[in-house]
């Protein structure tokens, strides 16, 4: 198969958690904002469109509220994304100042827009603090599926999904992030994460169930040269590169009572769920267990000794 008739694939997840950042931003002297993390993402981007010219992009914001598309938005024709769109692409990209090519330049626009009118809407007046990542990756690979069946019938598609983690994991997200998981498995879908902050479980679980590559970024302001090293190159090329070793994944599961990590617990044989404590009626499935007690040994009777 020639190289025009294979198409690569690259989603892009952000993590736009605006309270992690806002953290981030007042309480170190060098600060690296959420801007400089957006920035770095679209100069992998254009690497990536600039290594074929049959690869594909497509950028997520996973925030606290809704996980949107920052590219392609929607005033993208789906035939651009093939590069068949004609006049259609011509109206998206409005063109360069700087003799960049034209159709990065209109996607780091499309990029920077949609950011700002995610932050801008944003209302932290709720409850809802955590990063719905989770739902990002179903949306992921959603499109992916949907990529897979628009391509032409001697046209083959590779598609892997890089996740840039800021904020901490959601336990209650667990069931949800380990089903994405098993279908990019399924799918033969990579899953890559590069983590800011604290380690995840979840997608240290992620990457290695599908083959991608893990890694905690040691120095955030080197974020862009992580990138350009470790997540630019395919799956075929990572083999001819020195890469970060594979950590140590932790296969912990949350209970499903309380979805805390627990390493012993107590397993439902019917639906499978897992529980930190006891319950002789799964909450999940409403199974009720028949509780074997140990037999009762009866008191032997004492023969009275009969006075002579």
């Amino acid at each position: 198969m020639s190289a025009d008739d294979e198409l690569s694939l690259l989603v892009i997840v952000i993590d736009t958690n605006p309270i992690w950042w806002g953290k981030k931003a007042q309480g170190e002297a060098e600060q690296f904002t959420l801007s400089k993390c957006i920035d770095a993402a679209m100069v992998l981007g254009n690497s990536h469109l600039f290594m074929n010219r049959t690869n594909r992009l497509a950028v997520i914001a996973s925030h606290t509220q809704e996980s949107r598309f920052l590219y392609p938005g929607k005033r993208w024709a789906f035939a651009d994304l093939f590069g068949d769109g004609g006049s259609s692409m011509e109206s998206n990209c409005s063109g360069s100042k700087d003799g960049k090519y034209e159709l990065l330049t209109a996607i780091n626009d499309a990029i920077a827009e949609e950011i700002k009118d995610l932050m801008t809407k944003t209302d932290m007046r709720g409850q809802q603090t955590e990063t719905l990542l989770a739902g990002s990756l179903a949306k992921a690979l959603c499109y992916i599926n949907r990529m897979s069946k628009e391509v032409k019938a001697n046209q083959e598609i590779k598609s892997r999904i890089l996740v840039i983690k800021a904020a901490e994991d959601c336990a209650l997200q667990y069931m949800n992030f380990m089903n994405v998981i098993f279908a990019a498995q399924k799918q033969s879908i990579l899953i890559d994460a590069c983590v800011l902050d604290s380690d995840s479980g979840l997608l240290q679980q992620a990457c290695d169930i599908t083959g991608g590559i893990y890694l905690k970024v040691p120095h955030m302001p080197s974020l862009l040269q992580y990138l350009l090293w470790v997540f630019l190159p395919d799956q075929e090329r990572r083999s001819q590169l020195v890469l970060p070793p594979p950590v140590h994944v932790d296969y912990r599961a949350a209970c499903f009572c309380h979805r805390n990590l627990i390493e012993i617990g107590y397993v439902c044989s019917v639906c499978l769920s897992i529980f930190c404590n006891f319950s002789p009626i799964c909450s999940t499935c409403e199974t009720a267990f028949k509780i074997s007690l140990p037999p009762v040994m009866k008191a032997k009777k004492k023969k009275l000794k009969l006075a002579v």
